[in-house]
């Protein structure tokens, strides 16, 4: 008797972890990632007046978002870095890449990045340290660019973006649950609620009808093109 009690038990018990588990997997995160260059204006503008529309509304909640700050850059023959807008920008390639290192927490290094590429929009990248202080983040993605290992960070986003499939055109490059979106790159939030399993996160409601005229021809967006730029010096 006190066998099958028992039995009856861990039987309610399993039954009990199959409800908690089932809405977990039914509402799995889209995965959204973002291939960009800090010093690209299209990407700043992506990152300042889009992207950080998901931690506004909510929509973050729903979300994996990764941010791979390489994008057109490329490597010389003796292995440094060469970026499409100079050297300023291989360093905050590094330095966001460190952050993102540092700080994996989404809310914290994103906080970052929105600062940095904000004074890149207003023409000021120069003025990215005091991102820090702003964000109330220690300034160790500093220490990690002077000992070497945001190369290391860095060489590791390369080789991803290298084996992009279908190779990256341009930045900045959105892919949501594996999908590029290409020159739609700016209707992500609408992709992200198509993609999403279970109940539609509350920021859906008001741009789910966004989705029906995407076979309407759209205007390309202003982009960096991949590629361009590597003859020339900086």
């Amino acid at each position: 008797m006190g066998f099958i009690r028992k039995s009856f038990r861990l039987f309610i018990f399993f039954c009990f972890l199959g409800i908690m588990v089932i809405p977990s997997a039914a509402s799995e995160k889209v995965s959204v990632t973002l291939y960009y260059e800090t010093l690209c204006p299209y990407c700043a503008d992506f990152i300042v007046n889009r992207l950080v529309k998901i931690f506004q509304n909510g929509l973050i909640s729903a979300v994996n978002l990764r941010l791979v700050p390489w994008g057109n850059a490329w490597f010389n023959p003796d292995g440094s870095f060469a970026c499409q807008h100079g050297s300023d920008e291989c360093l905050l390639n590094t330095i966001e890449a460190c952050t993102i290192s540092i700080y994996p927490d989404v809310n914290q290094h994103f906080t970052f990045i929105h600062c940095v590429e904000r004074f890149t929009l207003a023409g000021k990248h120069g003025a990215w340290a005091n991102c820090f202080e702003m964000t109330r983040l220690g300034t160790e993605p500093i220490d990690c660019y002077n000992s070497g290992n945001g190369y290391v960070i860095e060489g590791s986003y390369a080789r991803e973006t290298a084996q992009l499939k279908p190779p990256h055109r341009f930045v900045p490059w959105v892919i949501v649950n594996d999908k590029p979106l290409q020159e739609d790159y700016q209707n992500f939030m609408a992709y992200i609620c198509k993609a999403y399993k279970g109940t539609p996160p509350q920021a859906c409601g008001s741009i789910r009808y966004k989705t029906e005229s995407t076979e309407q021809e759209k205007p390309v967006p202003q982009v960096c093109l991949a590629n361009q730029g590597r003859n020339s010096s900086h």
